[in-house]
């Protein structure tokens, strides 16, 4: 089987704070095209050769009806499905009461037998830009040094001012990056937005201003198939934490994970810029917004 370069999406979320409707597929393009849509076509001109896109089994007949009834056989794209039930036997226990499945790592180890070569994991309701899938598919293809024992993955890193919403405070990866574009760390910071002077937002509890080119991680990773079993030797430890109540954290989240890599001197993180706007649709309030900015692009 030739490894093909894969794009997989991650649209198996709530989006709890968007509100009504499903904001994966929310319509934004003249011809209901939702964001993804943009982002496969951005990947493909790119070079991508394959999606693969994380959802749940009770959205696939939407998603059979609009992105992959107007794609058509523009790309092989497959499904796979995120529910809270995809663990391991042994920690059955954990899924009574819970709501919903079990964050971003575990989307990403679904897609395991469905990727057979490197891939670049995205966000569905996110605009990345044609600049990022440039970048991440040239370093997905790049001839890999031999002289490192470090697992090796690469991070679309974004300035955090091309990264804010108008309509409210977000979280943001606000990344610390070495002189040699190596990543050594990641703060999960939240409620980052502009208040008329200068970007400010909460990281554990205190007041922090930024300049307007932090880099800053909007979930756009690129790996080697090398990490899935990485992934689920860290998903096991942590589902084992949360059995035993050492783990208090409610998800298993790809940029913490990576963070706890990066601090143990297990994985090497290369930064890979874009000087690309991103935008997305955290809230209803950014329909129109993002509408304006796809118009622009796609004239």
């Amino acid at each position: 089987m030739t490894n093909k370069i894969t794009l997989v999406i991650m649209a198996a979320g709530i989006g709890s704070r968007f509100g009504k409707g499903i904001k994966q597929l929310e319509g934004l393009g003249p011809n209901g095209e939702a964001i993804m849509e943009y982002s496969i076509r951005d990947a493909v001109a790119a070079g991508f050769e394959k999606v693969v896109i994380v959802i749940r089994k009770d959205i696939q007949e939407v998603f059979d009806n609009s992105v992959r009834k107007r794609l058509g056989d523009e790309v092989e794209l497959s499904y796979v499905y995120q529910e809270m039930d995809q663990i391991p036997n042994e920690y059955n226990e954990l899924i009574e009461g819970r709501t919903k499945p079990w964050g971003t790592g575990q989307a990403i180890l679904s897609c395991k037998d469905e990727v057979n070569g490197s891939f670049l994991v995205i966000n569905a309701d996110d605009y990345y830009g044609k600049e990022a899938y440039e970048k991440a598919y040239s370093y997905l293809t790049r001839e890999e040094s031999a002289d490192t024992e470090k697992m090796q993955a690469g991070m679309v890193g974004f300035e955090l001012k091309n990264t804010l919403s108008a309509s409210g405070g977000v979280t943001r990866g606000v990344c610390k990056v070495d002189d040699t574009d190596k990543l050594i760390e990641i703060r999960e910071t939240q409620n980052i937005q502009y208040d008329g002077t200068c970007i400010k937002g909460e990281y554990q509890g205190e007041e922090v201003e930024f300049p307007e080119d932090t880099v800053v991680s909007m979930n756009m990773f690129a790996f080697t198939k090398d990490f899935f079993g990485v992934l689920e030797t860290g998903f096991r430890k942590f589902l084992e934490g949360t059995l035993q109540g050492t783990e208090d954290k409610k998800e298993f989240l790809v940029p913490v994970f990576i963070e706890e890599l990066l601090q143990k001197n297990q994985m090497e993180v290369n930064v890979l810029y874009s000087s690309d706007r991103w935008f997305g649709i955290t809230y209803q309030a950014d329909k129109e917004a993002a509408k304006e900015e796809l118009a622009k692009l796609y004239r």
